[in-house]
């Protein structure tokens, strides 16, 4: 049986005011670096409009497997950017991954 696709999401908030040049800055580079490592499919990075939480960004991509997603882990441009950028410049944040239901959820 194939695995089923992982959907890897981050929300954060950065040390930068959203809308200081720095914020954007942070978001195309980790765009551009994220995006171009082998296995990340559909990355997506966003602005948190809603006032249910604080965070303030978010970043979303999709593995096709368990294998890819942790391929992209230990690569050298993620490793980098999570050293020198992450943990310098996100003050907190949220990490999920999930998976569909195989099963309908209709009863």
């Amino acid at each position: 049986m194939a695995e089923q696709k992982i959907r890897h999401m981050v929300i954060f908030t950065l040390k930068y005011n959203p809308d200081a040049a720095e914020s954007l800055q942070f978001l195309r580079d980790g765009q551009t670096i994220l995006s171009s490592i082998p296995g990340v499919e559909l990355f997506s990075a966003f602005r948190q409009i809603s006032p249910k939480n604080d965070y303030d960004f978010g970043f979303s991509m999709d593995f096709a497997d368990q294998a890819a997603y942790d391929s992209y882990n230990v690569h050298p441009l993620h490793v980098d950017f999570v050293t020198n950028r992450w943990q310098k410049e996100v003050v907190r944040f949220l990490e999920i991954d999930f998976q569909a239901i195989k099963k309908s959820l209709s009863p």
